[in-house]
């Protein structure tokens, strides 16, 4: 006699999802070999629902990031990473299957959470560094995530659960999340994107002119949301100050990342807002202040930036490799290096710089 699994998690989440579907049996893809095990796919199932509200689209929903089983965190309020994915596709109306590649992407974001402990909340953005169907010509390279608009959070025996749904957006749809805030150019391009359902076939939304208008109109009224951005190609290195030699500090980035930030130092620190950029070895934070300068301890440098300063940073700091002397602070340069985008097999697709 086998003993009963316990299975509340996982049946509150689809008490909530039977809420719009009914008695809709969705396409649903389990995992053979748990993750745990040494399975390839953290998640434990996806399931996908047709809709036709109000265009034809597939509304996929995870299960697996929160606690579908017994309760093994010690968080009584919060079930597992707190939240579950989901991703509403533009479907065909003859599409009788989900297409396998957003199955793919929803289990990368899975082994992202898994394997960092990063986890997503409503506003977050993600740069894919490429299509987020690979080998496709979509101009969708980015996501961003956003509550569910039909799936409210819920309350299970394990603790509560929320609905994030996956967007995916164009590159300069995300640099106008980053200068600005990704809620806020979510919402002015709602009309355009009813549920937010994603559409491989769509343009940007900015060359709407009602949407640039109001995203400008809310990253110079505003300014950036942006405090933290995670920057790969992030160092400083200390110069030498003895007397017979000296050598500046150099601040290196890559150039994949430099315009952004050069826009996220106008839309954060002329509004007298901090910004941080977080790399593997080094944080580097930049703050408002009269005088520019600078301070580094315990692998943290502090720059203080004036406004003056922050307008030439931004003209200076362009995606190509150069080298030149950070304006107003003396001792110190900035050098941008090339940036490789790889692929999954960690072959070189694009050098930028």
């Amino acid at each position: 006699m086998t003993e009963e699994v316990n299975t509340t998690g996982w049946d509150a989440i689809d008490q909530e999802v039977t809420k719009i579907y009914g008695e809709q049996e969705p396409k649903h893809y389990g995992t053979l070999i748990p993750y745990t095990l040494g399975g390839n796919d953290p998640l434990d199932g996806i399931s996908a629902y047709k809709s036709d509200t109000p265009v034809p689209h597939w509304h996929f929903v995870t299960y697996g990031f929160s606690e579908l089983y017994d309760k093994d965190s010690e968080d009584s309020e919060v079930s597992g990473y707190g939240f579950e994915l989901t991703f509403r596709l533009a479907r065909a109306m003859d599409e009788e299957e989900p297409p396998a590649w957003a199955l793919n992407l929803l289990q990368n974001m899975g082994r992202y959470v898994f394997s960092s402990g990063n986890i997503f909340r409503s506003g977050d953005y993600l740069d894919a560094n490429g299509p987020i169907c690979l080998n496709s010509d979509t101009k969708l390279k980015a996501l961003s995530f956003i509550e569910d608009p039909e799936l409210s959070a819920i309350d299970t025996p394990n603790g509560r659960v929320e609905f994030l749904q996956m967007v995916g957006i164009t590159v300069d749809e995300l640099e106008a999340m980053q200068t600005w805030n990704t809620l806020g150019v979510l919402s002015a391009c709602q009309a355009y994107m009813p549920q937010y359902i994603t559409d491989l076939s769509r343009d940007s939304l900015l060359q709407v002119e009602s949407i640039a208008e109001t995203v400008q109109q809310g990253m110079e009224e505003e300014g950036s949301n942006t405090g933290y951005l995670f920057v790969g190609q992030l160092g400083w290195e200390a110069g030498k100050k003895g007397w017979l030699k000296k050598t500046p500090d150099i601040l290196k980035l890559g150039a994949k990342q430099a315009g952004i930030i050069g826009t996220l130092l106008h839309g954060r620190i002329l509004k007298g807002k901090n910004l941080t950029l977080v790399g593997s070895d080094v944080r580097v934070i930049f703050e408002p202040g009269d005088l520019p300068s600078s301070v580094v301890e315990d692998g943290e440098v502090r720059i203080i930036l004036d406004g003056k300063t922050v307008a030439e940073l931004r003209q200076l700091l362009q995606p190509q490799e150069s080298k030149f002397d950070f304006p107003s602070l003396e001792g110190t340069v900035v050098q941008i290096d090339k940036t490789e985008i790889k692929d999954n097999d960690g072959n070189v697709v694009e050098i930028i710089g």
